[in-house]
């Protein structure tokens, strides 16, 4: 998966679900092909899209679209 097929399927999934959804969700529901997201590829979501990460319940954190 290129980062540009990573970013629109992060971007397409967090715009159907306004209150976010923890990685593991998304890379379940959105079948994701990695175990953990890459740290790289998260700070330019944060750039590029508006990607925000918060404190969920316990150790998750839930990810966010800010525009």
């Amino acid at each position: 998966m290129t980062y540009e097929a990573f970013r629109e399927a992060v971007r397409s999934a967090l715009s159907e679900h306004c209150n976010g959804l923890t990685w593991s969700q998304l890379r379940d529901q959105y079948k994701l092909p990695y175990e953990r997201a890459c740290p790289t590829w998260t700070r330019q979501l944060e750039e590029e899209i508006g990607l925000r990460r918060e404190k969920g319940e316990g150790r998750a954190l839930v990810w966010r679209l800010y525009s």
